[in-house]
């Protein structure tokens, strides 16, 4: 029985655009063994319900447990941003979520860097002019 995907076209896990072939990625052959182990729990009806039931349970330890680390020092978001990725895998909103919390990270990468650039062309300006 084949299954329709509700994630749109090249953004899930399994399939997206980080299973291209290319350089050897790490965990290349964790992610394959899965990826084939979820194929074949989705082509068993009877053991999808309970293996999203599992997938479910395991990423809201994972976020509950994030939680109560983020008072504390330590990755208490970080944590938390891992149990909806686990989430992600199985449930469309919440690797939407996922997919947006990459694209504010990514975007935060991208404005330190240019912050530390204009700060160090700044500072290499400043010594030129004392000189």
């Amino acid at each position: 029985m084949a299954t329709t995907s509700s994630y749109p076209p090249g953004t899930h896990p399994a399939t997206g655009p980080d299973s291209l072939p290319g350089a050897p990625r790490p965990g290349a052959r964790l992610r394959q063994l899965l990826t084939r182990t979820r194929a074949w729990i989705h082509r068993h009806p009877r053991l999808r319900t309970p293996y999203r039931f599992l997938v479910g349970a395991a990423g809201l330890t994972v976020i509950v447990i994030g939680l109560i680390l983020v008072p504390l020092p330590g990755p208490g978001w970080l944590i938390v941003f891992v149990g909806v990725a686990v989430l992600g895998t199985e449930f469309p909103a919440a690797h939407r979520i996922t997919l947006s919390v990459r694209r504010m990270a990514h975007r935060v990468r991208q404005w330190w860097r240019a912050r530390r650039d204009r700060q160090g062309a700044r500072s290499s300006g400043a010594g030129v002019e004392a000189a």
